[in-house]
Parts: structure tokens; sequence; C-alpha cells
């Protein structure tokens, strides 16, 4: 890399609200951000998934379909 075009790269911290922790590169000292994959409920298994019987059932209703 050329000197002096780069900005500066750190270690820096990720802080997440729920308290976890963990380092990565990054041009900033500190990161803080509200949603990590510790929390985020599609990494977590608590994700609620739409069901779509009640609509497919009404549809084969109304168009006759068996």
């Amino acid at each position: 890399m050329r000197e002096g075009i780069h900005p500066d790269y750190y270690q820096a911290t990720v802080t997440c609200n729920c308290g976890n922790t963990f380092v990565t590169g990054s041009t900033k000292k500190a990161i803080h951000v509200e949603v990590c994959s510790k929390c985020h409920s599609f990494y977590t298994g608590q994700q609620k998934t739409a069901r779509a019987d009640g609509r497919i059932d009404k549809f084969n209703r109304k168009y006759g379909v068996k």
C-alpha cells in the first residue's frame, strides 16, 4: 500500500446492545451496534415464520381445486 493515502487500520472492539463484544478490523477504534449474531432472532432460532396454510385452503375452496 502507498504511504499517506490510506486511513489508519485498527483492531476495533465491537459492542452490541445485548452486551456481546468481539474484535474485528476497522478504520474506527470502537464500534457500537444494536443487533449482533448472538441476539438477532434469525440466528438464535426465535424467528417467527409466517404460516400460509389458511391462505392455501382459502384459495383451494375459492377456485374449486381439490
